[in-house]
């Protein structure tokens, strides 16, 4: 591979539009069509002098040190592939990348990917910076147009012939411009798209408050611009107050003034619904919308699912660890620190669960903090996770504020519920729930529909430790805290005790058991040490076998020491060791 070039850079971006369409009507045959129009593109690089610097699937990613060398390697590749079926949009722009790891980062590189995805297939689309380097070649202006991740409208022009529907921006919609990349959610916008594009009409993305469900949602109907041909619009209902408002909103976003339901009926629209948890009285009114306008789409945020027919509840997960370190680095970065991924920045990552919002406000403190004081702080994130953007949602400048939101929605039992979940100290099951907790199965649901509470595998549950840290504190300041916690410590002493009698028939199941709910055996063992030695060592006691056979001898013999040093060393219980 050749070196790639340095200094000012064109870059172009390529990819073949409707690809999958193509794919389905071709079958066997787009696999030999895909491999010459790969052929036919890299010619026309090489002999212009072009550095291919990525290839995904049908897309192209090359640099060049001239500007005027990239146009005509454009002009070149859609000549060679005039006759093909494939219909390729490719964009130009110039600017001063710099290069990490052998690749290209910053702006730049994301500017040239949004003027591409702006063209038709066919198109050559070209920035303001890349046209003023193309004196000699005749450009027509496109006129100014606002692209996803960047502030300021950008001067568009084409290159070569044709004549083209209008440009794929955000001209024809009220979508808000986003100041930043969208980070580490290929896979997620990629889903969402897909179930929109495939005939889903009602797409709910749902999760905890902080993983960057408006974001994604954002991201995804702006892919619709240019696609639906009415229009697709963003209705924020976060200061809504009346589920009765919910239709007036939609209507006002759209300029309908009188029969929001007839105006809707033969229009191709996208709506963006945005943060409708605490208006769900409206879903049988959305769903009523539906039925009368068989072109309209709704993509939903919210906390928990609408619950009607025709629903899609995407669910968004936290970021992962690898996504979630790059987002630290990226916003650290945009506040003046050059911070890497390592060991440092995956553990506070780790700490905050992922959450894209917990990420983003734990790395503005990175101005007065070093990495390592920052992640100490982290025992206690609440206190620390404050002061996000004044441009942010009131409810988005501070971690606490983002849950406080979502627990303002529930009933009194579920609210009650959740304080005294917190006496968990890892995942637990949905038996553990109902005995220490009288949990109901409507609490328990109402939990996992608004996102504060996890469900895992068969019948266990878990809090996510930002909204732990929270619940704990609601935990007490309740009359009842002690009570919790003395039924947790002895249902977990009743587990170990059953699991030590039946060590010898069913080993491995017990120990499995035990293994899934060793945090809170030793929350268990903590609470004992602090009100009942006697406990405390009964409960070591039938752990011993545990440990041992799952290689925690040590931090079995520093329990077991601590135990015998605070009994009575008569009783029963030091007798049994």
């Amino acid at each position: 591979m050749r070196e790639l070039p340095t200094g000012t850079v064109t870059f172009l971006f390529t990819d073949i539009e409707g690809s999958t369409k193509l794919l389905n009507e071709l079958g066997d045959a787009y696999g030999d069509i895909l491999g010459d129009h790969r052929r036919k593109l890299r010619d026309a690089f090489d002999a212009n002098n072009g550095v291919e610097v990525d290839t995904q699937g049908d897309a192209f990613f090359v640099a060049f040190s001239r500007t005027s060398d990239a146009a005509k390697a454009a002009l070149a590749g859609q000549q060679a592939l005039a006759t093909s079926p494939l219909r390729v949009r490719m964009g130009l722009h110039t600017g001063e990348p710099l290069i990490r790891d052998g690749g290209y980062v910053g702006m730049d590189v994301h500017r040239a990917a949004r003027v591409m995805a702006a063209g038709h297939g066919g198109q050559i689309v070209v920035s303001e910076r890349s046209g003023s380097l193309l004196d000699e070649l005749a450009l027509e202006d496109l006129g100014l147009h606002r692209l996803k991740d960047l502030n300021e409208p950008q001067r568009l022009y084409q290159l070569g012939p044709g004549t083209f529907p209008a440009l794929r921006t955000l001209d024809a919609t009220n979508l808000p411009v986003t100041a930043t990349p969208i980070l580490g959610r290929d896979r997620e916008l990629g889903d969402v798209v897909s179930l929109l594009a495939d005939g889903t009409r009602l797409v709910t993305i749902t999760g905890p408050g902080g993983t960057g469900k408006t974001r994604l949602a954002l991201e995804t109907a702006a892919e619709f611009v240019g696609r639906t041909a009415d229009g697709v619009f963003w209705v924020p209902l976060a200061a809504v107050s009346d589920a009765e408002l919910v239709l007036p909103e939609i209507a006002h976003a759209l300029g309908a003034r009188d029969d929001l339901a007839g105006f809707l009926r033969d229009r191709d629209v996208l709506l963006l619904l945005d943060n409708l948890e605490h208006l769900l009285a409206a879903a049988a009114t959305l769903s009523g919308l539906l039925a009368g306008s068989e072109r309209l789409k709704l993509l939903v945020t919210s906390r928990s699912p609408l619950r009607v027919s025709g629903e899609y509840e995407y669910s968004l997960e936290p970021l992962a660890p690898g996504d979630s370190a790059t987002l630290f680095c990226e916003r650290a970065r945009s506040i003046g620190r050059d911070f890497a991924p390592d060991e440092t920045v995956d553990d506070i990552c780790r700490r905050l669960d992922g959450l894209p919002l917990a990420i983003e406000l734990a790395a503005a403190r990175t101005k007065l903090l070093g990495l390592d004081t920052l992640r100490d702080r982290l025992e206690h994130t609440l206190p620390l996770l404050t002061g996000g953007g004044r441009d942010a949602p009131e409810r988005q400048r501070t971690l606490r504020a983002t849950i406080e939101w979502s627990y303002q929605l529930l009933d009194d039992d579920a609210s009650e519920l959740f304080a005294r979940l917190a006496v968990f100290a890892g995942s637990f099951s949905l038996a553990a729930a109902e005995e220490i907790c009288t949990a109901s199965l409507d609490a328990l649901s109402t939990l996992v529909d608004v996102s504060l509470l996890k469900a895992i595998g068969e019948d266990r549950f878990l809090l996510l430790e930002t909204i732990h840290e929270y619940a704990r504190e609601l935990l007490d300041t309740r009359v009842d805290a002690d009570e919790v916690h003395r039924r947790h410590a002895a249902y977990f002493a009743a587990l170990a005790e059953d699991a030590y009698a039946g060590r010898m028939d069913a080993e491995a199941e017990s120990a499995v058991r035990l293994e899934l709910d060793h945090d809170d055996l030793r929350a268990a063992l903590d609470w004992f040490a602090a009100t009942d030695p006697e406990d405390e060592l009964r409960l070591v006691g039938a752990l011993g076998w545990f440990w041992l056979s799952h290689s925690h001898l040590e931090e079995g013999t520093r329990r077991l020491a601590h135990a015998l040093g605070v009994s009575h060393p008569t009783s029963y219980a030091s007798a049994r060791r």
